[in-house]
């Protein structure tokens, strides 16, 4: 049964799987917000394609412990499920993202199908599954579907992406949420300020996001910047900073953190937060994922004091 709830999220993208040699696990920036935002119970949509494989079992014993809809799930009868092969070193992980995945090949007829009793209050996209011209088909196809706002956490992979892919994203939609490094990014592409120049002052950054905003017609650019906060331009010329972000009490590691991010701020979007509420809350719970390892809790009990905190 389709879900036409009018505050429904639609995420479309990669569903994958961690291969770390002796541990696999779940992981893909769209699949771990549509499980942070399922956990607080908020309606949404994960439009993604896995295989008929062992991998594709595990995305699924995640739909269904996070009670998630498999109305978007799509299976792949010769492509496997989406895998990134992880070697850990002494100085940190080396990731290697595996190419010809199922996810890069979502259907677009099916696809555009599923949001046929849906009415998105938004649709989260990002870069990755857009590798592919199937997929990126697919995605055309979700966005032409319905009229609700975009969101495109920009996520940029190395080798993964290039700037003709990113500038077609930007034009999709209508908020955009990129960390440090793909603002530097963007600056170099659009504003013509490169990486080994001058720090930029604090004035000039603001006048070359607004720049940014009016050049792909944004109403927003979100600029996360780790244990600093973040930082929100709107459209009008506003400027929203939160600093006053707790520190988690330790740190284990960052993965998964700008996904959190991006899953409360469509929390807070979908239930009518107001925006400086839902920036300080998305630092936090940003925070707190940093002091567990890997991008989701193992322990559904993890989302319990937010819950009640937020409620």
């Amino acid at each position: 049964m389709m879900d036409n709830n009018p505050s429904t999220t639609v995420i479309f993208g990669e569903a994958l799987v961690d291969d770390f040699n002796n541990e696999q696990i779940v992981g893909g920036a769209p699949f771990n917000v549509a499980r942070h935002l399922s956990a607080f119970m908020a309606p949404c949509l994960a439009i993604t394609r896995i295989g008929d494989d062992r991998s594709g079992q595990l995305v699924r014993a995640e739909f269904e412990r996070f009670a998630m809809s498999d109305a978007g799930l799509q299976v792949d009868p010769i492509e496997e499920t989406g895998r990134v092969l992880v070697e850990r070193g002494p100085h940190g992980h080396r990731f290697t993202i595996l190419p010809h995945q199922a996810y890069d090949f979502i259907d677009a007829a099916t696809a555009g199908a599923t949001l046929a009793g849906v009415q998105p209050a938004m649709v989260y996209f990002g870069m990755l599954a857009q590798r592919n011209l199937q997929s990126r088909a697919a995605l055309t196809a979700v966005l032409a579907a319905s009229s609700a706002p975009r969101f495109l956490d920009l996520n940029l992979r190395d080798g993964q992406y290039d700037e003709r892919g990113v500038a077609r994203s930007l034009d999709a939609a209508n908020i955009v949420k990129v960390n440090e490094e793909e603002l530097q990014a963007l600056f170099g592409w659009y504003c013509q300020i490169q990486p080994d120049a001058p720090a930029l002052s604090a004035d000039e950054v603001r006048a070359s996001c607004q720049a940014l905003l009016t050049m792909f017609s944004l109403d927003a650019l979100i600029v996360t910047l780790g244990h600093r906060g973040s930082v929100y331009f709107g459209s009008d010329g506003s400027a929203i900073k939160n600093h006053d972000t707790p520190a988690p009490p330790f740190v284990i590691d960052t993965v998964g953190a700008g996904d959190a991010f991006s899953a409360i701020f469509l929390l807070g979007t979908a239930r009518g937060w107001p925006l400086d509420v839902t920036l300080a809350r998305a630092n936090e719970f940003a925070g707190a994922i940093c002091a567990i390892p890997g991008a989701v809790p193992r322990d559904m009990g993890f989302y319990d004091k937010w819950m009640t905190r937020w409620r």
